[in-house]
């Protein structure tokens, strides 16, 4: 298996562009399912996580094809509604296929899904809102098998917590349907409000995304469509992180700026300069960065979890003490020691993490412990003095189209092999 060698201490500029977001090409390939033609996904990143799905498409008899970001999937012939238990495991948003096949074939059957070890992220809250749906649900052995059982004209959910994966799974099982649902509390990602243009442009009916009120009109079916993939927001704070740590000038092109505000807004806090032109985000970094008392992270639109590490691993380089609370996931800090590896003191306290920032840190050999965990190792790595090797890069490459390449575009010494 291949891994990073990064030299770092080198002034990161230049300018490139946003890849499309992972966290809404995945939702929106288990939505190709339910649609009764072709789809042509274009702005799809080229990641590992993004080929599992296409694995899965296939296996339920999909036709996929992939080529310079661009995904066609003809679903016509869909015959599959059992997912392998191998294919499952490959990544998280697996589970987002569950409710696709419901709305396609009625019944499914699955298995729990794998991807980051970030602490318990239960699918009860999913399972949940499909039983309030009207699908039988029963678990035995590992696998979760789901069944229409009830036609409802009307349902109204009210999620405990805005999860991003429950409300997915619940626009996709009912948007194909004779029901109209109602969704209280739902999140409002970025990712949900383009789950639901997708769908619309298919011939749903999905209101109210981006808002914690979602309501769904179930049509009788979804035909052909094209669309385009969001920008990658998480991708986005990534290389603003890296300029921060390097001193750099970079512009990412491609962003759609509300979806940033809270990211901006705290990398200023840092001391950096964050400009936003049209689609064009500027981030220079000319001293180094500046120490925060607390950052949170939280649900859209507050700072978001998967920026957590990211931005942590610019507070190591930080003058004076720096506090993060992760509010979402439970292990979310696994990656912390790695970072000290290189000389990071951060000590972590169940969810809360302590970062007294140090001017110098040392290259080392470091493991990606999960996705973003991963791409903090490497942004701590182009600020540290001497090599590092950066080994499991497998995990950075669930969510980074060949951050090897574009890292060196922006004068990065950096190379996979």
């Amino acid at each position: 298996m291949p891994n990073l060698y990064v030299s770092g201490m080198e002034r990161l500029s230049g300018k490139v562009k946003l890849q499309g977001a992972k966290n809404s090409a995945l939702p929106i390939l288990a939505a190709s399912l339910i649609v009764r033609g072709t789809t042509i996904l274009h702005n799809c990143p080229d990641l590992t996580d993004l080929r599992a799905a296409l694995k899965i498409l296939t296996s339920l008899g999909c036709d996929c094809s992939f080529c310079e970001n661009t995904v066609t999937v003809d679903s016509r012939n869909v015959t599959g509604e059992i997912i392998s238990e191998d294919l499952m495991r490959e990544m998280r948003s697996s589970i987002m296929f569950l409710g696709a096949i419901l709305a396609r074939n009625g019944s499914a059957t699955v298995t729990a899904p794998g991807g980051c070890e970030l602490g318990p992220r239960p699918i009860d809250i999913h399972l949940k809102a499909l039983e309030e749906l009207g699908y039988a649900v029963e678990e035995n052995e590992g696998y979760i098998t789901c069944k229409k059982s009830v036609t409802k004209d009307k349902v109204e959910i009210s999620l405990n917590f805005p999860s991003v994966g429950a409300t997915e799974n619940i626009i996709l099982a009912s948007c194909v349907s004779k029901s109209r649902v109602i969704v209280h509390n739902a999140a409002k990602e970025p990712e949900i409000t383009d789950l639901a243009a997708f769908i619309n442009r298919a011939g749903g009916k999905v209101y109210g995304a981006g808002t914690d009120r979602i309501e769904i009109f179930g049509v009788s079916r979804l035909s052909s469509v094209e669309h385009n993939v969001i920008p990658d927001r998480i991708v986005a704070s990534t290389f603003m992180s890296a300029s921060v740590v390097t001193g750099g000038d970079i512009c990412v092109s491609g962003i759609i700026p509300e979806h940033l505000t809270a990211i901006c807004s705290t990398y200023r806090e840092l001391g950096s300069s964050v400009t936003i032109d049209n689609n064009e985000l500027r981030i220079v970094s000319d001293s180094r960065p500046l120490g925060i008392d607390t950052v949170r992270s939280s649900v859209y639109p507050g700072f978001p979890t998967d920026a957590g590490p990211l931005l942590i691993s610019a507070l190591a380089k930080a003058e004076g003490t720096s506090v993060f609370v992760e509010t979402i996931f439970d292990n979310r800090f696994n990656y912390v020691d790695e970072l000290k590896r290189m000389g990071a003191d951060i000590k972590v306290y169940g969810r809360l993490a302590v970062i007294n920032g140090k001017s110098r840190l040392s290259g080392a050999k470091v493991k990606c412990t999960d996705l973003r965990g991963g791409a903090a190792a490497v942004i701590a790595a182009l600020s540290a003095e001497g090599e590092s090797v950066i080994t499991d890069i497998h995990h950075i490459e669930r969510g980074y189209e060949n951050i090897s390449g574009v890292l060196r575009s922006l004068n990065a010494k950096i190379i996979k092999e």
